[in-house]
């Protein structure tokens, strides 16, 4: 059984494979430099490197932090028994969660995060 911090396996093995891909550019990029190959077919395994190794991190990114915010909007959902004075909130997060961009979620998890926050005190 998977606990709660664990990345699922499948994203593991994909992000894995990814990191092993990038290390075979990065011996060839070795490889090139040692032939003394053109600068500019040089900086085009660079720029593929760092699309890749962006491509990886955004994977973890957005499996971590939207698991965060889906099972804090569900927390929040669940101690706000309709009268919380969040509720808006709450129900805003539910209808547009499956549209958050990455770059919105760690917003919306403070958000998410407060509103739990103040249904604690």
């Amino acid at each position: 059984m998977q606990k709660e911090t664990e990345l699922p396996i499948d994203l593991t093995r994909d992000i894995k494979k990814r990191l092993k891909t990038l290390s075979g550019q990065i011996n060839g990029i070795i490889k090139m430099l040692d032939e003394g190959k053109d600068p500019e077919q040089i900086n085009i395994q660079f720029k593929s490197i760092d699309k890749g190794i962006q491509k990886a991190h955004f994977l973890l990114l957005d499996e971590v932090y939207r698991k965060a915010l889906a099972i804090g909007i569900v927390n929040a959902a669940n101690a706000c028994p309709g009268n919380c004075g969040n509720e808006e909130k709450i129900a805003f997060l539910q209808l547009e969660f499956p549209k958050i961009e990455l770059d919105d979620i760690t917003q919306k998890l403070k958000e998410i995060q407060a509103i739990e926050q103040r249904m604690k005190e």
